[in-house]
């Protein structure tokens, strides 16, 4: 896994978000020679830039849903300008029958960007599915997705490949009094690792009801209720600086030793 955007809602920079960095949401996940790509957020540019020098040709991306800030760096995605690249992007989270090609041909055009989605020259697919499918058309690799609580509905991931599990969990809403969604709890159950949406505090989860997003604390109890190795927490408020971001992870891993909050750049294998 590599993360190469962690922020939710807008990038941000300045020296007091150098560490965890400003890059909206993208994480890769390699499966052997698969390559898969969650959501598009800006931090879909420097990931695209080291992929290409990294010589890859095939990528699959996934959306978990369409906001603008995971989908903000999908005309920086360079792949798609290169006839050399094929690219299959998938979403499943639009129930008003808007399909995967309109949702990413509607973003790349006037007035919201300069070119239409006809000057890409790479091999492109577009693939729809409904919340609760399988996915089942990568060698080896099975996807299983889920709905979020989220406006406008979001996707969670769960990918499983030779034995190990990762679970991606944002953007979604937990219910007041801390009960457990079962469509996130059926996607995260004994993974070895699941990321979790941790934009607000459980203090501040009050003064935004209904945005949906959840709590790092809530991201705590899931781990322990589900079985699941680590938690990583992810979609890091605009706001939410280092040394308060340093603090959460302090504070989580002396409750959950598994848990830590989700840097830029951080890589790791689950070999």
């Amino acid at each position: 896994m590599r993360f190469w955007g962690v922020r939710g809602s807008l990038p941000v920079s300045g020296p007091e978000f150098h560490r965890y960095g400003g890059n909206t949401f993208c994480v890769e996940i390699q499966c052997g020679e698969q390559r898969l790509l969650f959501d598009a957020g800006s931090g879909l540019l420097p990931a695209s830039k080291a992929l290409l020098a990294e010589g890859i040709t095939n990528y699959n991306l996934f959306f978990s849903h369409c906001h603008y800030d995971h989908i903000i760096g999908l005309p920086y995605f360079i792949p798609i300008y290169s006839p050399d690249a094929d690219v299959t992007m998938w979403s499943g989270h639009m129930t008003n029958g808007m399909t995967t090609r309109q949702m990413v041909s509607e973003f790349i055009q006037p007035p919201w960007f300069p070119i239409r989605i006809d000057a890409c020259r790479a091999n492109m697919k577009f693939m729809d599915f409904k919340m609760g499918d399988k996915i089942d058309a990568l060698p080896g690799i099975g996807i299983r997705t889920g709905k979020l609580d989220h406006p406008g509905n979001a996707v969670g991931y769960r990918i499983e490949y030779q034995g190990r599990t990762i679970a991606i969990i944002t953007d979604t809403e937990h219910e007041p009094g801390g009960s457990l969604d079962p469509n996130v709890m059926a996607l995260i159950e004994g993974v070895d690792i699941f990321l979790y949406d941790s934009m607000y505090t459980d203090d501040e989860m009050a003064r935004h009801r209904g945005f949906g997003h959840s709590s790092w604390q809530h991201a705590l109890k899931l781990a322990k209720a589900s079985g699941a190795k680590k938690v990583g927490f992810v979609h890091h408020s605009p706001y939410r600086t280092d040394a308060e971001l340093d603090m959460i992870d302090r504070s989580a891993r002396a409750i959950f030793p598994g848990a830590f909050a989700v840097r830029e750049g951080d890589q790791f294998d689950l070999i």
